[in-house]
């Protein structure tokens, strides 16, 4: 086997989008990935070169400019991009989901307006659900839209949206009483709005400010920053699909395919994980010998190659349930869960690889080492995964007594 991570059966177009990815990962990504993240710099010129591949329009239909491809394919483009740089990835991912919800939710009109100029790149997305108050509980939304005349006044805070500074598009989930009863489930009054901005921070439209990036821990040169929208007006067409009401089950829809997305950072990470610790126990030398040879370390990679190997394919198995029209959650939430607590596992084994030097800000993997608890959280914390699978089970297993 020359490579984990296999995926068989994919089409010759598929292997040769894959392949074509690679090479950019290899020669764009994983030469400058270091340097960029240590000045938390945002990486101006792989975006230039992910335009030119056309990675932003990968799963937008080819009527609207993108290459109509498969979450499969999407999901494994990821994978690469992680394994070169997983920031680069959160670059991308945010801009999918949103034209995602805009070719699933959207109505005609927005579907024309936007998803062109999403598929060239040249409007970026940025979707927002969290608040100050709340994350995985977003029944308790508290941002507000008001309708008046032909337009919503919004207001409330925001928090974690990657590419909030960089985006020019923000689907923003909020709460709207409009056309629905006191009494009414929180759920059921939510709507998900398509708001235009300048990209930047500070008020970058009347009503609406970015304050400016969040200090993180890993996951650095992508911009994750809060939104604050105090009186923001937004044209009443810009509800998305035209109906007050639906944003909750819209924005689940998009993290479903969401926590398959985070499942192949995790592989992608894991699997660079993996090649900088067998490669790094081949050259350090102990005791008159290689580490690899050591019998603790080969248990180590043996451990390793078999966890990346098995988030691959429950990732990859998440992803084709999806494309193929069936629900996904449970194996979404399989996929998430396994895959970053997988890649935490491997990361920090090849960290013990390294020994002292895996310390060094000069070792690639004191990188990973930081990026990979980010996976923990994003599109639900592995307690969430653990609740959305147990449930779904008792759904599949029920008991006839």
């Amino acid at each position: 086997m020359a490579r984990l991570g296999q995926t068989h059966g994919l089409t010759e177009v598929q292997r040769e989008i894959l392949g074509t990815v690679r090479d950019f990962v290899d020669k764009e990504i994983l030469p400058v990935a270091t340097e960029l993240e240590h000045r938390d710099e945002y990486p101006a010129q792989i975006v230039d070169g992910l335009k030119e591949l056309g990675l932003f329009g990968l799963m937008i239909p080819e009527e609207y400019g993108g290459l109509g491809e498969s979450l499969l394919t999407y999901a494994l483009c990821v994978e690469e991009l992680s394994r070169g740089w997983m920031s680069v990835s959160g670059i991308v991912n945010t801009h999918f989901i949103v034209a995602y919800l805009l070719k699933q939710h959207g109505t005609a009109e927005q579907k024309d307006a936007f998803l062109p100029r999403m598929a060239a790149g040249e409007v970026r997305g940025a979707f927002s659900m969290s608040e100050p108050g709340l994350g995985s509980d977003v029944a308790a939304i508290t941002s507000k839209a008001v309708r008046d005349g032909d337009e919503y006044v919004l207001t409330g805070q925001k928090m974690w949206l990657t590419n909030g500074g960089t985006s020019s598009l923000v689907a923003v989930l909020v709460r709207s009483d409009e056309g629905h009863p006191e009494g009414t489930a929180p759920h059921r009054s939510m709507t998900t709005f398509l708001v235009e901005k300048e990209p930047g921070f500070g008020e970058v439209k009347p009503g609406l400010t970015i304050p400016g990036k969040i200090e993180k821990m890993g996951y650095k040169g992508v911009d994750t920053t809060e939104m604050i929208m105090d009186g923001l007006r937004v044209p009443a067409d810009r509800v998305l699909g035209g109906a007050t009401g639906r944003g909750f089950y819209q924005m689940m829809d998009g993290v479903e395919v969401g926590r398959v997305n985070v499942a192949a950072r995790g592989c992608g990470v894991a699997q660079r994980a993996f090649e900088l610790g067998i490669s790094y126990a081949q050259q350090r030398r102990t005791f008159g010998r290689q580490i690899a040879h050591h019998q603790a370390v080969q248990f180590k990679l043996a451990e390793m190659a078999t966890k990346v190997e098995a988030a691959h394919a429950m990732m990859v198995n998440a992803a084709r349930k999806k494309d193929s029209g069936e629900r996904n959650d449970l194996e979404a939430g399989m996929a998430k869960y396994l895959a970053s607590e997988y890649c935490k596992e491997v990361v920090e084994d090849a960290f013990r690889i390294h020994g002292g030097y895996g310390f060094s800000k000069e070792y690639e993997i004191e990188r990973l080492y930081r990026e990979a608890p980010m996976l923990l959280i994003g599109e639900g914390t592995a307690e969430i995964q653990k609740m959305i699978i147990g449930r779904r089970l008792l759904e599949e297993y029920r008991f006839q007594g």
